[in-house]
């Protein structure tokens, strides 16, 4: 399929057509990577998504942080 890139503000935009975004499994709001590869504009979904098991897994002395004090308990919180 032939298209045009068209101008927005002060950057260009391609539009996808329905059919090749369905087939991409993206829509509004779907972040993507964009890339120069070899002379060629290759836009990629970025598919992974975080889940706090997994991120906790990664967590080791050597890279937590220590207890960051925000000031006096205001309220009931308990310490």
């Amino acid at each position: 399929m032939i298209t045009r890139v068209r101008k927005w503000g002060n950057s260009l935009a391609l539009r996808i057509p329905q059919s090749f975004a369905v087939q991409a499994k993206v829509a509004a709001g779907t972040a993507v990577d964009i890339a120069v590869e070899d002379g060629q504009l290759v836009v990629r979904p970025v598919r992974q998504r975080y889940r706090l098991r997994d991120l906790l897994k990664a967590v080791d002395a050597g890279n937590m942080h220590a207890e960051i004090r925000t000031g006096r308990r205001v309220g009931r919180e308990a310490w």
